[in-house]
């Protein structure tokens, strides 16, 4: 809606994970270079966790693109599966093609004569699992004894688990401490400094095709990270809505004022709770566009 006016490509704070918007702050780079050694090396398992808003879906996908011809990645962006469906789920993102009434014994045995072929082309097969906190007891054991399948030199398999902070809380489990006792890589996203947040900004402004000077005002970088606590996903919220207010007003920098009206029209998400920002977003985002069309229409 407002690209043109601000002289964009296309909007620069969508909650989409798309890696070209891939900010290397100090935690995402750090995340990113810990599964880059660790993927590697050729270890079990590695867990990263960041609270809602953090980027790990992103850094999940930054980290399958910038993996080389040398491995294979699968992905689940859902594990709530019990598990047999996890690992139907894992032998589909490996393109085995199965019977749907197959049994465990030769389910198991598909797996492995895959990743034994895949290894036989010098593939490393990684599967990343997002929403880890969600996963059943039972399907992180499953996990487990998928990472028991090894040639004498490494393991068939990788796992990457991603997920909320609980996660931390759901692998105390004492039914799973075998697992626990696997995870060899470990990084937590944590927010942006305030300094890191006004070159987010600027790099997402810049990706988007931005050209201009400064299009946030100091003292709307300063509300803005206030509000935000340097959350990614708020900051993207507010400021998507920020400049959809001054767009409205026919401004060309975001100021103090746009980014408090979008501050507390974001509070009624915050007093919710994370989980519902998603559609609490899309809500506001039509109720923003309306605002700012009568706007338009009342000039």
């Amino acid at each position: 809606m407002y690209e043109s006016h601000f002289g964009l490509r296309e909007a620069p704070f969508g909650i989409t994970p798309d890696t070209s918007f891939f900010f290397n702050s100090p935690h995402s780079q750090e995340a990113l270079n810990t599964l880059l050694v660790a993927a590697r090396s050729g270890e079990g398992f590695i867990k990263i966790t960041g609270e809602v808003g953090t980027g790990k879906t992103l850094l999940c996908r930054k980290f399958m693109k910038t993996l080389g011809d040398g491995f294979v990645t699968a992905y689940l962006p859902n594990p709530l599966l019990e598990p047999r469906t996890l690992m139907l789920a894992l032998a589909e993102e490996l393109e085995l093609q199965l019977a749907p009434d197959v049994d465990q014994h030769n389910l198991l045995k598909s797996l492995t004569a895959r990743l034994l072929a895949l290894a036989a082309q010098g593939k490393r097969v990684v599967l990343c699992v997002d929403e880890a906190q969600t996963i059943p007891e039972a399907s992180l054991e499953a996990l487990r004894l998928l990472t028991n399948l090894e040639t004498e030199k490494r393991k068939l398999l990788q796992i990457v688990l991603f997920g909320q902070p609980e996660l931390n809380q759901h692998l105390q489990a004492q039914s799973i401490r075998q697992l626990t006792q696997r995870i060899t890589f470990q990084h937590d996203l944590g927010a942006l400094s305030r300094d890191d947040m006004e070159y987010y900004l600027a790099y997402r402004l810049r990706v988007a095709g931005f050209t201009g000077a400064r299009l946030f005002s100091k003292a709307a970088v300063r509300r803005l990270f206030a509000a935000s606590g340097g959350i990614p996903r708020l900051i993207n919220i507010m400021a998507h809505k920020a400049m959809l207010l001054a767009y409205g007003e026919g401004r060309q920098q975001v100021d103090d004022r746009h980014v408090k009206l979008a501050v507390k029209d974001t509070a009624l998400l915050k007093r919710r709770g994370w989980p519902w920002l998603a559609a609490g977003l899309a809500l506001a985002a039509l109720a923003a566009a309306g605002a700012v069309l009568s706007y338009r229409l009342s000039l």
